[in-house]
């Protein structure tokens, strides 16, 4: 089955597919391409990160709705992307996305558990953006995800069954704008998960914005994706193969 094979299927197909892949189908399932329907994207976080991930899917095609406890204060940001993005609350981004990417910094992801794990269960995919950073959210938050096996397995117990992929982990905002859809050669993303439709459209996502996606492993590979590793630079998907490669 192509990669293509979803361009010609609608946004209800593309949900129902995801869900009986999680029921156990074990066909190959195909990766959602350039030019196939477009899903409803949530963002829980419109620092510049998910400003600039939640912009480059709008300019693909999708809706997106950013969130923020103050969705008045993002009025220039969707004005400035067009009828494709709007605002709003973090429940209401929650409630509107088909998918869900949390691009938070981590302090902020044991209340968003408590708030909407639930919901975030019900989800084809939740895209873990969120990294734990020591300078930023304090050595304890960063032991704690440690002793959990890293991040990814420690985002997957604070929302237990949700379909988790990490990817963008070690991207920089000003860079993720600078490389997609660049001339030549697509720069590498790693991702990490253990669903393969999540995965599925996680990859959709990532080659729909101009990137190469390229799957490193389980959940259990989530301790790599954060900025400071091997990946935490921009290498070509030959690259992320032969550095996963030493990391499994």
């Amino acid at each position: 089955m192509t990669g293509h094979v979803l361009a010609d299927m609608g946004r209800r197909d593309i949900l129902r597919l995801a869900g009986t892949a999680v029921l156990g189908a074990t066909a190959p399932l195909p990766v959602l391409a350039q030019g196939a329907p477009p899903l409803k994207i949530g963002i829980i976080g419109a620092g510049r990160e998910g400003s600039t991930l939640g912009t480059l899917w709008a300019k693909a095609g999708h809706q997106v709705m950013f969130s923020s406890r103050h969705p008045e204060e993002l009025k220039s940001l969707v004005d400035g992307i067009g009828p494709a993005a709007q605002a709003g609350t973090v429940e209401q981004a929650v409630a509107f996305g088909d998918v869900v990417a949390i691009v938070v910094p981590y302090t902020a992801m044991q209340q968003i558990g408590k708030d909407y794990g639930a919901a975030l269960a019900g989800k084809v995919l939740v895209m873990d953006v969120s990294n734990p950073i020591a300078p930023r959210d304090g050595e304890d938050i960063v032991k704690w995800v440690a002793e959990q096996g890293g991040a990814g397995l420690a985002t997957a117990k604070i929302l237990p069954g949700a379909r988790i992929v990490r990817a963008f982990n070690a991207l920089g905002y000003t860079r993720l704008a600078a490389d997609a859809h660049r001339a030549g050669d697509p720069v590498g993303i790693p991702i990490a998960g253990d669903d393969k439709a999540a995965i599925a459209i996680a990859e959709g996502l990532t080659r729909g914005i101009g990137f190469e996606p390229v799957l490193v492993g389980g959940l259990e590979m989530g301790k790599y994706l954060v900025p400071g590793t091997p990946f935490g630079r921009e290498p070509t998907p030959a690259e992320i193969k032969q550095i996963a490669a030493t990391l499994h």
